[in-house]
């Protein structure tokens, strides 16, 4: 069975929306991440670990659509080049897919996704595509939660966790830092 893995930048009031700014991205507090708080190479070294622990990719069907004529081009992100990405999406044609990043597959239905979840494989990362984290932790599909929480509070736009009323869900720590820029490294466990 392979694990699912949401990573993300977060403000400290849960929300995803803007972190980088860019098209797409125009309000008041869009690109937070890279506006409001010093960098420190340390603080995203997760990204570094992500890598090697990543054997394949999710999308949402917007945030797809961002990152990967983005990524595809990008030298920080060579590496996930050649990985097999999935979309998950009900309305993206096959024929929208980028051509030269990979082999893609669009998933029309979080069965299909629970269905990817039991074949063999490794770690399965989730950027960005908040609606659909929402959803698979809605269906209990999400393993693992690789979170930084940035030290500011947007009061509004998209968050990561659902306002639905649902049965309390439990999460073990695995990993914590703390960074002189106020930057919190958290990686949780979804226990079941």
């Amino acid at each position: 069975m392979r694990d699912l893995v949401y990573t993300g930048f977060m403000s400290l009031d849960g929300v995803l929306d803007s972190p980088g700014g860019g098209p797409g991205e125009e309000h008041r507090s869009g690109g937070w991440v890279v506006k409001d708080v010093e960098f420190l190479p340390e603080a995203f070294s997760l990204k570094g670990e992500e890598l090697e622990q990543t054997t394949a990719l999710m999308f949402g069907r917007r945030s797809y659509e961002v990152f990967a004529p983005t990524w595809r081009d990008s030298e920080d992100h060579a590496a996930y080049r050649d990985l097999p990405k999935y979309v998950v999406s009900s309305s993206l044609p096959e024929d929208a897919l980028v051509d030269g990043w990979g082999p893609t597959t669009v998933l029309r239905s979080t069965a299909d996704v629970a269905a990817l979840k039991q074949g063999d494989g490794g770690d399965i990362f989730i950027h960005g595509s908040a609606e659909l984290a929402r959803r698979l932790a809605e269906a209990d599909l999400i393993d693992r939660y690789h979170l930084l929480v940035f030290p500011v509070l947007l009061g509004a736009g998209k968050s990561l966790f659902s306002q639905a009323d649902r049965d309390k869900q439990a999460l073990r720590l695995r990993d914590c830092a703390a960074y002189p820029n106020g930057v919190v490294k958290l990686i949780y466990d979804v226990t079941r």
